[in-house]
């Protein structure tokens, strides 16, 4: 019986073809092609996605474990080496770099030619990268990103500098007091250690040079991506091309082989242990640790990413609620004031007004007691007496208000 499943899944883009002997292969538009550009570009991305989370997640833990401060320190040091032996073990077992075999694509030399027919592309599945373009490719997937990054940190520390010179004057120069005059930066120095000029120097070209390098390195990168969107090269990077690797889909015998030399390859390591039996025993086991970590290593950080995303939302709609105003009920109105023994009575008709027993003109209130009456009534009423004709409490003809209900 033969049957596809299509897995609509980013993680896995793939056709999972179920054969009579029950091996699964998983196949991509056809063995070797060429993966889209929306493929590539997730695929791109995915090491800085999953340094955000790593830096985030480490940052929640340090609050309590002050000592994770120190991977913070180092943030570049510590994700290059966690690249590092991620993108060796990934390029040693599957011919592809981390986020690569993640979306199932592999690296192929450029000699050989890609083309969406099955019989042609058939050719690629022996074809493997040799040791040079594996470590050439780890140069630049490790080594380079990691010194871009520590060139973009001096940059702003260089930027900043200026900045505050320009503000608060220029740091390099300092005023004597004695002559009155200003000391040039030659003379500081000189008392200077030579390192620390060589450094101030350096910075100073980063400075200058780090702009255009990295308009340069953005500029080629963005064009490589225009013309493999658009089919004009199958080089989706500078990198790619100057390593002379095409991307292309794995097929499912890829896959099987690859998962045969991975078990040929740890074999062969275990029959390399020597020592005694007790030692050999601890070595297997942390070997066998060792790989676990590894072939888990996917999932866990993409579950980091999952994570990162997750805390993220939780800790902004946190923020959101607490700088949110508190809104809380209006309270109950006051009890209507009494009404003075000497004062005027209420009548039961609410729209008349207590002095003039007539329906109410013009209707205006005191603000001392609430009660309402008419303008020329209570006008004249707190002219004379002082009060509300209510309660009898202290008032003035400011203290009326006329209501504008009607308006």
């Amino acid at each position: 019986f033969n049957f596809v499943i299509r897995i609509s899944s980013p993680l896995f883009p793939a056709e999972c073809r179920k054969e009579a002997d029950g091996e699964m292969l998983f196949q991509v538009g056809g063995q070797g092609s060429r993966p889209t550009f929306f493929e590539m570009a997730a695929a791109d991305q995915l090491p800085r996605s999953l340094r955000a989370a790593l830096t985030y997640s480490i940052g929640v833990l340090a609050l309590r474990t002050p000592f994770l401060h120190k991977l913070l320190d180092y943030e570049d040091e510590s994700f290059s080496l966690l690249m590092l032996v991620l993108e060796a073990h990934s390029l040693r077992t599957t011919d592809a770099s981390f986020s690569e075999s993640l979306y199932g694509l592999r690296r192929r030399p450029v000699n050989i030619k890609l083309n969406n027919d099955s019989d042609a592309a058939a050719t690629t599945t022996t074809s493997q990268l040799r040791r040079r373009q594996k470590l050439v490719s780890l140069v630049f997937l490790v080594v380079l990103p990691y010194l871009k990054s520590k060139l973009h940190s001096i940059y702003n520390k260089e930027r900043e500098a200026r900045i505050q010179a320009s503000l608060w004057g220029d740091e390099n120069e300092s005023y004597d007091f004695e002559q009155n005059s200003l000391v040039s930066t030659s003379t500081l120095d000189a008392r200077a250690s030579v390192t620390t000029r060589i450094t101030k120097r350096f910075q100073k070209i980063v400075g200058i040079c780090y702009p255009l390098l990295h308009a340069g390195t953005e500029g080629f990168q963005f064009a490589y991506q225009m013309l493999y969107l658009l089919d004009a090269t199958g080089y989706y990077s500078l990198a790619l091309h100057a390593l002379g690797i095409h991307v292309c889909r794995a097929s499912g015998q890829e896959l099987m082989d690859a998962s045969s030399r991975i078990s040929k390859i740890r074999s062969r390591e275990r029959e390399r242990l020597r020592g005694p039996q007790w030692v050999k025993t601890l070595q297997g086991a942390l070997l066998s640790c060792t790989y676990t970590v590894l072939d888990y290593a996917q999932t866990g950080l993409i579950a980091a990413v999952f994570f990162f995303k997750m805390m993220e939302w939780w800790y902004q709609s946190a923020e959101e609620r607490m700088s949110a105003p508190t809104v809380y009920p209006p309270p109950p109105p006051p009890p209507p004031p009494k009404v003075a023994k000497e004062g005027v009575q209420l009548p039961p008709d609410r729209t008349v007004c207590p002095l003039c027993l007539q329906k109410r003109v013009n209707p205006s209130v005191i603000t001392v007691s609430g009660f309402v009456f008419c303008y020329a009534c209570v006008f004249k009423f707190v002219t004379q007496y002082k009060r509300c004709p209510a309660t009898m409490m202290p008032a003035t003809v400011d203290q009326i208000r006329r209501l504008f209900h009607d308006v």
